[in-house]
């Protein structure tokens, strides 16, 4: 099974994930982010988020097909989707190799993942690009609630989150 945990920045996809790596032994994880930095070493263009790239959702998607594939259990994939076309494009892509996958929502108050964000020490440059998407989340949410399991992280530990979730897949 694929676990996608999908939130905006500061929601807990990172922490939350750290935690599943140690409580689903046959787990592994895959950060799309790493074909996104691959990309950009290749493509030599201007982009302000290489999820605009429609090679970057093809690979995302290959790269997944292939590590499920090659490993089986369970693929954890942590990453923020929120173009409703991009999420569509990428899950269509996995629903058509019948891949099985669990999207996982995890939100945070608004003012709780500003708090987040103004206190992240390990990427504060992303500060500003972060905050900026909170515009984005707020109006992705309608759709991400319909198609995705929704945990509230504003007062829930990470660990606990990950606990749940571990339970159920």
């Amino acid at each position: 099974m694929i676990i996608w945990l999908n939130g905006t920045f500061g929601a807990g996809k990172t922490t939350t994930s750290s935690h599943l790596m140690s409580l689903l032994p046959d787990a592994r994880l895959f950060d799309p982010e790493t074909v996104g930095y691959y990309l950009r070493q290749v493509i030599n263009e201007e982009i302000d988020d290489f999820q605009n790239w429609p090679a970057w959702r093809a690979l995302v998607a290959e790269t997944i097909d292939q590590l499920f594939r090659h490993w089986g259990g369970r693929l954890v994939v942590p990453m923020t989707l929120l173009r409703q076309r991009y999420h569509q494009e990428i899950f269509s892509a996995l629903a058509g190799r019948r891949l099985p996958v669990r999207h996982i929502l995890l939100h945070a108050d608004e003012d709780e993942l500003v708090r987040r964000i103004e206190l992240d020490t390990v990427e504060a440059s992303a500060r500003q690009w972060r905050l900026n998407h909170l515009e984005v989340y707020r109006d992705a949410l309608p759709w991400l609630r319909e198609s995705a399991e929704v945990f509230d992280t504003t007062r829930t530990p990470a660990a606990e989150v990950a606990a749940i979730i571990a339970k159920e897949v």
